[in-house]
């Protein structure tokens, strides 16, 4: 007889994480041990309540562990977990894809489901080019849609993304992303829009045809690459070229979807509307969802069997999901996000003025972000004293995480839920730990 074996602990287990995990897992930062979440708040297994300004990379919209959000999936779990979309069909699924079209932009309100941000990036990829029979993707720097091979193809954000996962998807190419901090035209974001436009310009002009463009795919608001906020002007002029020349907008509102921008996405808070969108993260509050939607006419040329799915668009998360979205409409979360972001900026601008290592202060809603240099240069990235920000921090018991090609940029996304005594606590520990990263800078 084969004696029971005895279970680790978790606290060996996390001992030993770098055997049981690969790299990429096991070696993020700052690997916080963790037993529960609620709300806007994440409890170590040390014991301490750590206030969470990342929201599970901004997936945790509505705080974690919503009641709502629980109670649709445990209700959802009592009657089905899993069967086969298309060999069956359930309700959560359909009530998802019609309450999603009454608050998608534009007509984009036929979904594809699937389980994550990177499966929606490569549906919408492989829908442009289905649609319009064309190759070309434009994708722009510093973009980040996601780590399968398709979305690898597309992402420039960092290298190291890249490096060693080659050959990618052809026909893919870069044009420039304004960064207005970083131009050399940083008081007058229009201009450095029109010389992202002109790359753009240069593009068709060297390299590929506008008419063998199928898409391009953008991010409203750039979110791993460091929380850059175009001009208004050029998502617009986008949109024109794209009427222009029959080539489809993708934006993908993985990040700054489901009311992160004090909309309920990112093109309703520009004013512009894309021909595909692709949704994941605050969809479902945390559960694994992702969708690929568009205008009807642009969804019905993606006929049976040329995409699909096991587990895409299942029964429990879209029960989730259709709880999330009804958090955001009853509890006014959209208002809270406008409210509180444009608190936190105030309150960070005026940090600023007391210190030289702030760079810059942006936001959109609840996506806000500091970018921090060196003293005494022209804006050199300060990614040394972002690592001590963030150890002081966490020391204080405040969540942070960087972002940026040059890991620069420290982001603020608290749940939408946050509440003004919660903004002021995290604010008052960011403040402490930049002040005294000043100190040592």
């Amino acid at each position: 007889m084969s004696k029971a074996r005895n279970k680790r602990s978790f606290e060996d287990l996390v001992k030993h994480i770098n055997d049981l995990l690969a790299p990429s897992l096991a070696q993020d930062w700052p690997n916080l041990p963790v037993v529960r979440a609620e709300g806007a708040y994440i409890y170590g297994q040390d014991g301490k309540r750590y206030l969470d300004f990342l929201a599970g990379f901004g997936a945790c919209n509505v705080g974690h562990n919503h009641s709502r959000v629980v109670e649709a999936a445990k209700s959802q779990m009592s009657k089905m977990i899993h069967t086969a979309i298309g060999v069956t069909n359930y309700e959560s699924i359909l009530r998802l894809a019609d309450e999603l079209g009454q608050v998608t932009p534009g007509d984009a309100n036929v979904f594809f489901f699937g389980n994550s941000g990177a499966e929606a990036v490569d549906g919408a990829i492989k829908l442009a080019r289905y649609s319009t029979q064309r190759k070309g993707i434009i994708a722009f720097l510093g973009g980040f849609h996601g780590r399968s091979l398709g979305t690898t193809s597309v992402t420039s954000s960092k290298a190291k993304y890249r490096t060693g996962h080659g050959p990618f998807l052809p026909d893919v190419y870069f044009a420039q992303f304004p960064y207005p901090f970083r131009s050399t035209t940083p008081d007058d974001p229009e201009k450095c829009g029109q010389s992202a436009l002109d790359d753009l310009l240069r593009l068709f002009e060297y390299v590929i045809e506008p008419e063998d463009v199928a898409a391009l795919l953008v991010e409203p608001v750039q979110g791993e690459g460091g929380y850059i906020i175009p001009p208004k002007s050029w998502l617009s002029a986008l949109r024109e070229i794209c009427d222009k020349y029959g080539i489809l907008l993708i934006f993908d509102e993985v990040q700054t979807g489901f009311g992160r921008t004090g909309e309920w996405f990112a093109a309703q808070s520009f004013d512009v509307q894309p021909d595909i969108l692709t949704l994941a993260k605050g969809i479902a509050n945390g559960f694994p969802l992702g969708a690929t939607a568009a205008r009807a006419e642009i969804m019905q040329k993606w006929g049976a069997a040329s995409h699909g799915t096991t587990c895409g668009g299942n029964p429990v998360s879209c029960a989730a999901g259709l709880a999330v979205i009804e958090v955001i409409r009853e509890e006014n979360l959209l208002v809270n996000a406008r409210e509180q972001g444009a608190y936190m900026l105030e309150r960070l601008r005026e940090l600023q003025t007391r210190t030289p290592i702030i760079g810059d202060v942006r936001g959109l809603g609840l996506m806000v972000a500091v970018e921090f240099v060196k003293p005494d240069t022209d804006k050199e990235p300060n990614s040394e004293v972002v690592q001590r920000i963030l150890r002081l921090a966490l020391d204080k018991d405040l969540l942070l995480y960087p972002c940026g090609h040059w890991t620069q940029v420290i982001r603020l996304i608290p749940p939408l839920t946050v509440t003004r005594e919660q903004i002021d606590k995290g604010l008052d520990i960011f403040s402490s730990a930049i002040l005294e990263a000043t100190i040592h800078d």
